[in-house]
């Protein structure tokens, strides 16, 4: 993601930038902040601005593997990190009552099955067994759900030809915690945090550019380049410069969230856990210090203190403050990037927390703006391109989100009849189609989620095939039987194996006791 390179040609540009602002600091502020300084190492001025009056939205605790990337990229040594941020693993999501109520599956980082056969995949040959009901769930079949039911954790182990030898992992961790974590390392290599509120924002009267802002304390700080990471509000891509919003309610009804911490119950689980209720859906999310929950709702189905109920009467701890509630739109900015304004984070646009894509956004945009980063010529065609990059993720990803709640057999409630009979976007709905008719699948240019994800989700919310691929029977059925019976064996072996998911922490990343369980 952040190349050396970069900085030392930055260096020959005679119209180099020379000062970022970043409006708003979080997990997005920071996260921007750490990665541009480890980038251009003391050649760019960068400030930050954030104000202790404004709160931070803390749904983002759940991440996927790709933060390790970044994580990785910075430097940053992961075991402290864990310690630093109170966090635990994470090897997948759990869906509880999505598909009809006393049913769950796991959406698991990593692959399905073992080695591919040719051409032909993992979960082609389980879908002919399973159609002659000779094997379990999928599950049995993806080594990331086997040793997440078990509870185990162990990362990558140098075992040849096994499925320890590349264990897919991403974290949970508190999102203050880690804000602040990446604050002491951005401000050691040069970032500088101004306090305050910005109360009004100056323009450039030819051109509509955002030359400066200016602070309840009346302090201006003027840039070049400014990254919005206001959150929901959108000081800057929206309040100031208009842009608009592509809003998705059509395709993903809910809009409000209750959030409370609870008391942490062991075994710390290596997994989310997403449960569907009446109208919405529940996260849990297990870090070493307590639980985060919320419900995540639309008010439409439901009343707000009905569904605050709902939350606390669903936990497994004691609650450890009151609940917090959150309002939003599903959708995007219809430009991510404006004039020299790049909104970041919440302010770029919203999905809901459900695959906890909130924090791979971030990253995800960090890393296009230095593919494009300007200099002050701030060139329309990048900024376009920049564009299209950035919504082609978004749609592909709301594609992914839209089919949990459209695959279900649920009709207890208005809200989910009005999800299982909903119109779908065309690009979900083509893909739906192929998938039924015969389980093929692919992935089309740099869409977030891959090949091993719908697949699980799909066939995990019974959306099955009308049947397998037809080169599954080029192989003897025999041999087909030994192969996915290994599997199934070699991971649960394998995940037996491991140490247990607290056992790992205690030995390599207990977090010392906070003093405040403040929910980030």
């Amino acid at each position: 993601m952040i190349s050396k390179n970069l900085s030392e040609e930055y260096e020959m540009s005679d119209k180099q930038l020379k000062n970022i602002v970043i409006v708003g600091g979080g997990t997005a502020g920071w996260m921007a902040a750490a990665s541009i300084s480890r980038v251009f190492e003391g050649k760019i001025n960068i400030r930050l601005v954030e104000s202790e009056e404004i709160g931070t939205v803390g749904v983002g605790e759940a991440t996927i593997p790709q933060i390790r990337l970044f994580n990785a990229a910075l430097g940053i040594d992961e075991d402290d990190f864990i310690r630093h941020t109170q966090g635990t693993f994470k090897l997948g999501i759990q869906f509880v009552d999505w598909l009809r109520k006393g049913h769950s599956y796991l959406h698991a980082f990593g692959p399905i099955g073992g080695r591919d056969l040719g051409l032909i995949q993992f979960y082609q040959y389980w879908l002919k067994l399973n159609g002659q009901g000779k094997v379990g769930p999928l599950d049995d079949y993806v080594f990331n759900s086997v040793a997440a039911r078990a509870g185990k954790f162990l990362r990558s182990a140098n075992v040849p030809n096994s499925p320890l030898s590349n264990v897919f992992h991403a974290y949970h961790f508190d999102a203050g915690l880690y804000a602040r974590y990446l604050r002491g390392y951005a401000e050691k290599r040069g970032v500088q945090r101004i306090e305050g509120r910005v109360v009004s924002v100056q323009q450039r009267a030819d051109d509509g550019f955002v030359e400066s802002v200016t602070l309840n304390d009346a302090t201006v700080v003027a840039g070049e380049l400014f990254l919005d990471c206001s959150g929901f509000r959108g000081l800057l891509i929206e309040q100031t410069l208009k842009t608009g919003y592509d809003d998705w309610s059509r395709y993903l009804p809910c809009n409000r969230a209750w959030a409370v911490p609870c008391k942490s119950v062991e075994p710390t689980t290596p997994f989310t856990r997403s449960t569907a209720r009446t109208a919405g859906w529940q996260w849990r999310i297990a870090l070493q210090h307590r639980i985060g929950n919320g419900y995540v709702y639309s008010n439409a189905h439901i009343s707000d203190e009905d569904a605050r109920q709902t939350l606390l009467d669903n936990l497994d701890g004691e609650a450890l403050a009151e609940p917090r509630q959150l309002q939003f739109v599903t959708g995007m900015r219809k430009q991510f990037w404006n004039k020299n304004v790049v909104a970041i984070g919440l302010s770029s646009g919203f999905l809901e927390p459900l695959e906890s894509t909130s924090i791979h956004f971030i990253q995800s945009s960090l890393a296009k703006l230095m593919m494009f980063f300007p200099d002050h010529g701030f060139n329309p065609v990048d900024i376009a391109e920049y564009n299209r990059q950035v919504q082609f993720e978004f749609v592909r990803s709301r594609d992914f989100i839209v089919l949990h709640y459209h695959a279900t057999e649920r009709d207890d409630s208005s809200f989910w009849r009005q999800c299982r009979t909903m119109e779908i976007p065309e690009t979900l709905a083509n893909k739906l189609a192929l998938f039924r008719n015969s389980g093929r699948f692919f992935r089309e240019g740099e869409e977030l989620f891959c090949e091993t994800s719908w697949v699980q989700v799909m066939l995990g919310q019974n959306v099955v095939p009308r049947r397998y691929h037809p080169l599954v029977d080029v192989t003897a059925p025999a041999e087909i039987e030994r192969m996915v019976a290994g599997v199934k064996g070699v991971h649960a072996s394998c995940a037996d194996a491991m140490p247990g998911h607290d056992a790992f922490i205690a030995k390599h990343c207990a977090a010392s006791a906070l003093t405040s369980n403040k929910m980030a």
